[in-house]
């Protein structure tokens, strides 16, 4: 970030490639849309560049930027008419978006490979039942890779909150892996 802060376009892009992933699958999986998705990844991304001048490395990179994802991604559900549910929606099945992002592992049987999908749409399905503060407290800590710390940094909220959010998130998955088994 440093890098591109002096100008290295370079830099900019070896950062996109190696976080878009996580931080496009940390907005899917919130918003449940890809199209808002990719509004909000645009914003993200915009922000991250017009503020690269002015950046200092205080905490990790992807803290900063998963706090940016953060409250752009609160800003776009407050936007969102309040009677439209937090779910994934039919359509975006019915135009072939079927979870790319969680393949099965290359070189297994086909019904393995049926058994992984049907594992990961469970828990994507678990997933979208949690709270919003659950959901987004997990999804930071499972494609942001960050900390409890850092969760509770990017959330603005405290270290024990953070805590317990996971801990609640966590209990409530296996509650419905569980019966989904």
């Amino acid at each position: 970030m440093a890098s591109f802060g002096r100008g290295d376009g370079a830099a900019f892009e070896a950062l996109y490639r190696r976080h878009e992933g996580a931080v496009f699958r940390f907005l899917l999986r919130t918003l449940h849309d890809p199209a808002s998705a990719n509004d909000v990844m645009q914003d993200v991304w915009f922000a991250v560049a017009r503020s690269a001048d002015r950046y200092r490395p205080t905490a990790k990179f992807t803290t900063w930027l998963f706090t940016i994802a953060h409250h752009r991604m609160i800003d776009a559900l407050r936007a969102q008419r309040p009677t439209e549910p937090l779910t994934m929606n039919d359509e975006a099945n019915d135009e072939g978006f079927d979870h790319p992002e969680l393949p099965a592992a290359s070189g297994t049987e086909p019904l393995n490979a049926l058994q992984t999908a049907e594992q990961a749409t469970a828990l994507l399905r678990a997933v979208e039942q949690l709270p919003p503060q659950q959901m987004s407290a997990f999804l930071l800590q499972a494609e942001g890779d960050l900390s409890v710390d850092e969760i509770a940094s990017v959330t603005g909220t405290s270290f024990e909150t953070a805590k317990s959010r996971l801990r609640y998130a966590r209990a409530k998955l296996r509650q419905l892996l569980w019966e989904f088994a």
